[in-house]
């Protein structure tokens, strides 16, 4: 199968949690144990899920996030002038809230040291030389949608809250590459709630004009790419909220698939596309370019029953008469474990459906 990134059968990045994992962290937080006992452990269980990433016939290899609580926050508080802090109340989805945290940006954004750094560079070496380790990062967006600005110049010009972010990500993605990343792929659910009847209606509470906000994501997305270095693949995942199996936002890409797809200069997307609730492929008609990667995300992560061997089959054939298939590749339409807490099935289940993305996706492009 192809070589470069994004595979024909791929996978969005997180794992859940081992029990090593999760107790370590209960004991590091009742000071049990020392930050640099916890890591020794989080070491350990990475390079075991790095090699059964290999095992199940993967070709990117990720750290499961196995050293986060949060897909988006542990990033996003180590930037400079942004800090984590105990909200009010989680982030709210269908039937069940997350525990309550969120980020405030209280002085100028910028990217000088970062520990995900190090963790890259932990995790390439433990990948090896015959396959690609993978990166996860929220999306700049991320910070624009779920960060609250406390820092008075960002208030008084959003531009310039922008442009520092951008300059901020800018450096990342070489501090990235300097550490020997190719691969690097941006999460991001804000495009999926501007999707979304219900979370437009927030955006408007929030002061935002949804259409507007896709103008000024995709103008901050490419600002912060622009100087990505040429043999570095970025991809982003849309997502539309994954917390111990429940979702936030649904609806179809049609909202946002013109600025999506024809506008932003990434080389693939990892699209969900695993329930009604994601629409049709009808979206696609806005890929364009013929050397966009569209990563269908048919198999879900939210339970651990596989799929009809078939029904998927027969969905990529159908996206195909849209997109080239040799454009197309498969995956999870999401991680396994987003937050710590981890989705609703076991680990054997979780291997089992990554084990069943290669079995198709060689079934369907050849190994």
């Amino acid at each position: 199968m192809n070589q470069v990134a994004p595979f024909y059968a791929d996978h969005v990045g997180s794992i859940l949690r081992t029990k090593a994992i999760k107790d370590a962290r209960e004991k590091f937080q009742a000071g049990e144990i020392t930050a640099q006992e916890l890591r020794e452990i989080e070491n350990t269980e990475i390079k075991y899920i790095v090699e059964k990433q290999k095992e199940v016939g993967l070709k990117s290899i990720t750290d499961g996030e196995f050293r986060r609580a949060w897909w988006h926050f542990d990033f996003l508080e180590n930037l400079d002038g942004v800090e984590g802090y105990d909200a009010a109340g989680g982030i709210q989805f269908s039937k069940v809230q997350t525990k309550s945290h969120s980020v405030k940006i209280t002085a100028p954004i910028d990217f000088t040291t970062h520990p995900f750094i190090e963790d890259f560079i932990f995790l390439k070496e433990a990948v090896g030389e015959n396959h690609v380790a993978k990166q996860t990062i929220p999306s700049p967006a991320m910070l624009h949608y779920r960060g609250d600005i406390e820092y008075q110049p960002y208030l008084d010009d959003a531009d310039k809250f922008a442009a520092d972010l951008a300059t901020a990500y800018q450096k990342a993605i070489q501090a990235f590459y300097d550490a020997g990343c190719r691969y690097l792929q941006l999460d991001d659910t804000s495009w999926s709630y501007l999707c979304s009847d219900e979370q437009r209606e927030v955006v408007r509470q929030r002061g935002f004009d949804p259409d507007t906000l896709q103008e000024t994501y995709k103008n901050l997305i490419n600002e912060s790419i622009k100087h990505k270095p040429a043999d570095m693949v970025i991809t982003m995942h849309i997502c539309r909220g994954n917390f111990r199996s429940t979702w936030i936002a649904e609806g179809g890409y049609g909202p946002v698939a013109e600025t999506l797809f024809g506008q932003l200069n990434i080389d693939g997307f990892f699209l969900e596309y695993d329930n009604e609730r994601s629409g049709d492929f009808a979206p696609l008609k806005y890929v364009t370019r013929p050397d966009l990667k569209i990563v269908l995300g048919l198999i879900t992560s939210k339970t651990g029953e596989l799929e009809d061997e078939a029904t998927i089959k027969a969905r990529i054939a159908e996206a195909s008469e849209i997109v080239p298939l040799s454009q197309l590749r498969l995956s999870p339409q999401c991680g396994f474990a987003s937050t710590e807490e981890g989705n609703i099935l076991t680990e054997e289940e979780q291997w089992n459906k990554l084990r069943y993305v290669v079995q198709i996706a060689e079934d369907v492009w050849g190994k």
